[in-house]
Parts: structure tokens; sequence; C-alpha cells
């Protein structure tokens, strides 16, 4: 495994604890993050290393089924690695405070645990098949997985208008859009896992926040799975757009389906580092792009 390699590189105590979370696709990282939450909370005075990658040749797919290349297509090899600790004397020189995680699994829908899924082609050749049913099923977990972090960050006027809303569309049977909570009075930064730029549509559409950092991400590194929302939150540093005090989203999204979110707060200001992966070529960014309409294949339907 991963975990055993790194411990025996850098020859980690015998004591150490160590946990391989493969299968679980682009949400793998935010949800190793809830994870290491959960070891500090119960080991104190401990580190916590979260190491995040993909391994692609599994999934290489040389086959013809069109609903199996798209993965080949949009996924590319990257990595980060995230320290967290328990220790009083580490306050100083972290980055960040952990704030909250969540995670939201519609994996007992048959329909949502196939809209992703490895499986033989005709003639037997192995892919991950990514269906027409993707779309509405990752609308239906993303809706259930906003109400869960928007009850742990959002103001209660903003929670009081929620439910006022729900109650008038459920229990007078009125014709009322669902009530969309502002995140931004919560959040000041929001780091989408960018399958595809449908998602970051989505997500600038309905949230209302700015999407240039997935967007460049996407175009500069491709879909790197669980590493992609680090990428993110490398170019708003290399931007110099964290300060202290500042809230950071991450949220993944990850076959099965599932959804994963985790929020930061700074503890100073961020300058852009030298080991950021944006590092020399921060200024070139951002460039203007030009997408074409959803594949029809991939239309939303209700």
């Amino acid at each position: 495994s991963l975990t055993t390699m790194i411990v025996n590189k850098y020859k980690l105590r015998p004591d150490v604890k160590s946990y391989n979370l493969s299968g679980m696709g682009c949400s793998a990282g935010i949800a190793a993050i809830d994870l290491a939450k959960h070891l500090l909370q119960v080991n104190d005075k401990t580190y916590a290393l979260v190491v995040t990658t993909e391994v692609m040749s599994p999934y290489l797919y040389m086959g013809n089924d069109i609903r199996k290349v798209g993965i080949t297509c949009v996924f590319r090899v990257g990595g980060a690695a995230v320290l967290l600790s328990n220790k009083e004397s580490d306050q100083q020189s972290s980055k960040y405070k952990l704030i909250n995680t969540v995670r939201t699994n519609t994996t007992r829908s048959d329909t949502s645990y196939r809209c992703i899924f490895q499986e033989e082609d005709s003639q037997g050749l192995v892919g991950v098949t990514v269906n027409q049913d993707l779309v509405v099923e990752a609308n239906k977990a993303i809706k259930a997985h906003l109400t869960a972090v928007g009850k742990l960050i959002l103001p209660i006027s903003d929670k009081i208008l929620f439910g006022l809303n729900y109650l008038i569309r459920n229990v007078n049977q009125a014709k009322l859009k669902p009530y969309i909570p502002d995140f931004r009075r919560a959040i000041d930064h929001l780091f989408p896992h960018v399958g595809a730029s449908i998602v970051i549509d989505q997500v600038e559409r309905n949230l209302k926040f700015d999407a240039e950092a997935p967007r460049m991400t996407l175009y500069r590194f491709g879909n790197l799975s669980s590493s992609t929302v680090w990428y993110e939150l490398a170019y708003a540093e290399a931007k110099g757009r964290i300060e202290k005090g500042n809230r950071l989203w991450q949220i993944a999204f990850g076959s099965g389906f599932k959804c994963s979110s985790v929020i930061w707060q700074a503890m100073k200001n961020i300058d852009q580092e030298k080991i950021n992966p944006w590092f020399g070529e921060i200024d070139d960014f951002p460039v203007e792009l030009s997408l074409g309409p959803l594949p029809s294949y991939f239309k939303e339907t209700t």
C-alpha cells in the first residue's frame, strides 16, 4: 500500500498507525482529514499525516465504450501532503485551524451507486463507466450535503429562513422555490472538487462563490482526484488571498455518490511559498477560457 511505502521510505516509528483509504474516489482526501481529526481527538500531543494522490494505471481503458473513455481523458496525476497536530506548541506555526468536517453518503441508492462504476465492457475490457445518471444523482447528494453543512456554519437568520421555506413548500404545498442560503455569510473562500467544468458551473451559479481557483486548477493540472482541492487552495495562497481569520471550505465529490467537506480557519496571512505548485507561474493566471455546452449524453434530467 501507499502508506507502507511512506513508512518504509521515512523509517517511521514502529508504533505508527497507518491507514490506506483506497477505492473511495475523489472525496478520499477530505475523508482522510475527517479520519485524522477523530484520531487526534483520542490521541494527545501527536501528529497525523494525510497524503493524497491518484493511481491512474488500474483505470486506463483501451476499449471503445464512450462511457468509459472520459476517465482516461480528464484525470491526471498529482499529490498533496497535509500535516495535522493537536499540540499547543504548534499553534504559532500552523497555517490553519480545523473547524468542522462533514460527510454525506448516498450509496444506499442503487442508481447513485452505479452512476460511476468499474466494470467490464462487451469485449471484457475493464473500465470505469460514467453514465447519464451522474448529474441527477450528484445534485441529490450535494443538496443533502449542503443542508448538513449549513446546519453547522450558517447564522441563525439563514437557518430560520430555510426552515420557513421548507414548511411552506411541504406543509402548504405552495409553489415556492427552495431557499438557497448565502454561504458567503459564513465562508470566505470555497474550493470545490473540479471533476469537470459543469461541476464548477453548478457551484458558481448556486452558491455565488468566485470560481477562479477551481477553473484554473482544472485548466492547468486537470482532474487530480483527491488532491484537487489542495491545488485550488494553493492557487489562492499563491495569489495572496488568504488572510488571517478567513474561513475556507473544501468540498469533494466521489463515486458512490459521496460528498465530503472540511472547514478551516486561517491562523495568519498566507504568503506564496516556493513549495507551492503554482510558484513561478501564478502571475500568468487567470486565463480566458471558452468552454462548450454540456454534451447531450450528460444533459440534466429530472
